[in-house]
């Protein structure tokens, strides 16, 4: 549209063609970038939500642009400072060319009022891009592919939608290399700021934060290991100590966009919601107990309590009744499923954390049996994550299956080429972690009570590894792999941190 032509407004003559023209307002660009020009203040009104990409004339959008460039460099951003950018922008020949600048200029709104225009350019840019979304649906709806599914084309909208709401336009398509560093480099000052030194969320396990620098948004991690090994423990711990933080956090008034916590969701395709609530539960009851047998997760399970246990509990589930942690534990969930579920609670909660256990009890849309398309639906599971985790910016923890090959293999450490049924597990993972407890594996290798020498050894080297656990990296796309040790205590199901070996628990029988 030419900026010299005033918009067409529709005839009330019946015979008078009449058609409707995108959501929009040049004067209010006008004047909002005439604001800009006479006072750069104004565009740290606007520049928090509104972007180039907003205005409906694309040369406003480029005036705007250049305008930001300027401001990062510290520069004053004026006429006189653009008009060489804009001597020989043909956009703005029929309307004077660079001395388009200083007419803008005259019809500056007030710095008061800069907002306001900013709010109403973005707001119209908002509806123009739910026509567009709303005219592909249409137009898909009518000439969809024959091999396409009615439920994909609603989580295509479902996708574009949420972009909107959550980013101001209906694809992110590519951005400026400029805006990307601006937000890396946010991220290195609020790690360099914080206390902890963390740039992503915690996971409440000092030595990993160290090794990790917590979890990242937009990553996709596995936490793998064979049965036994303590994966959902570890899960859950990870996910209640993000949740705990962030309502320590809310508590104390800490600005909640800088939090090192994060409201989670843990999808439990395994484990109904009650039990892991009581595993949690029975973690924390024992901080308000000070008796001498604590409380264990099968005592709870059995009411073999005391009086004294009961009520730790009972103080416990206050406690824990304002942490943002919720639990979905409907089984045989989609992958179109979950990634709805968790648009909602992006939406309605702020969502910051997603944790899947586990992986293979995922199903995708492949209804085909037969390993190969088993294969292909794992794929599926794990581009869905991935995609899950860009999207909504929140990391994403899965747990995955070993194959039984570990088994067979002296030293049962896994490794990467161990992850079960696909090797696109190990490609799209921004990072693989293992958990391995030694101890499992010794405990079956006890030796008769009559060879006492091998007995006392099996006895000693069981003593060393009692409470120990690893916590093998084995890809990382951020930093370094390697291993961490932790502790275990398997009686309430909970991974901390190592303590020096004065100070390791006590095993109770």
């Amino acid at each position: 549209m030419s900026l010299r032509n005033s918009p067409i407004i529709a005839n009330d003559d019946e015979a008078s063609p009449k058609y409707r023209q995108p959501p929009h307002n040049l004067e209010a660009e006008q004047a909002l970038l005439g604001s800009i020009l006479v006072n750069n203040e104004a565009a740290q009104k606007v520049q928090g939500f509104l972007g180039p990409e907003h205005f409906f004339e694309p040369v406003h959008g480029r005036i705007y642009e250049s305008v930001l460039k300027l401001l990062d460099k510290n520069q004053i951003a004026d006429p006189v400072k653009l008009k060489p950018y804009f001597e020989n922008d043909e956009a703005l020949t029929d309307v004077g060319g660079a001395q388009y600048l200083v007419r803008l200029a005259a019809s500056a709104a007030t710095i008061i009022n800069a907002e306001d225009y900013g709010r109403t350019i973005y707001d119209l840019s908002i509806r123009r891009s739910l026509i567009h979304i709303g005219e592909d649906m249409v137009n898909n709806a009518y000439d969809s592919p024959i091999d396409e599914e009615a439920s994909d084309q609603i989580s295509d909208a479902e996708k574009q939608l949420f972009d909107l709401a959550e980013l101001g336009q209906a694809e992110t398509g590519a951005q400026p290399f400029s805006r990307a560093l601006r937000v890396a480099v946010e991220n290195i000052e609020n790690a360099y700021k914080d206390p902890d030194s963390l740039s992503g969320i915690t996971t409440g396990l000092t030595k990993l934060n160290d090794k990790i620098g917590g979890l990242h948004n937009s990553d996709l991690v596995i936490l793998a290991g064979r049965p036994a090994m303590g994966k959902t423990a570890l899960a859950t711990n990870i996910a209640f100590n993000a949740a705990e933080r962030y309502s320590q956090d809310r508590m104390s008034g800490v600005d909640l966009e800088r939090s090192k916590g994060a409201v989670v969701c843990f999808f439990s395709l395994e484990m109904s919601a009650d039990q892991l609530a009581a595993r949690i539960l029975s973690d924390i009851a024992n901080r308000f107990y000070d008796g001498h047998n604590p409380i264990q997760s099968h005592a709870m399970r059995q009411g073999k309590l005391t009086q004294d246990q009961f009520e730790a509990i009972a103080r416990a589930a206050i406690t824990l009744e304002d942490v943002p942690l919720f639990i979905d534990d409907t089984p045989a969930l989609t992958i179109a499923s979950l990634r709805t579920r968790a648009r909602r609670l992006k939406r309605q909660h702020n969502l910051g954390l997603i944790v899947v256990d586990y992986l293979q009890l995922l199903r995708g849309s492949n209804k085909a049996g037969g390993s190969e398309n088993r294969v292909q639906e794992i794929s599926e599971i794990t581009r869905g994550l991935k995609g899950l985790a860009k999207e909504l910016h929140i990391p994403v923890i899965a747990l995955s299956q070993l194959s039984r090959t570990v088994e067979s293999r002296e030293n049962k450490r896994p490794m990467l080429s161990d992850l079960r049924e696909s090797g696109s597990i190990e490609q799209d993972a921004d990072m693989v972690m293992f958990v391995f407890r030694e101890e499992y594996y010794k405990e079956k290798d006890q030796p008769s009570e009559s060879d006492q020498v091998k007995h006392a050894e099996w006895q000693a080297q069981m003593s060393a590894l009692y409470g120990k656990a690893e916590l093998i990296i084995g890809k990382q796309r951020h930093g370094p792999v390697g291993t961490i040790q932790l502790a275990f205590e398997k009686e309430f199901t909970r991974f901390s941190d190592l303590a020096d070996e004065d100070h390791l628990p006590e095993r109770f029988e």
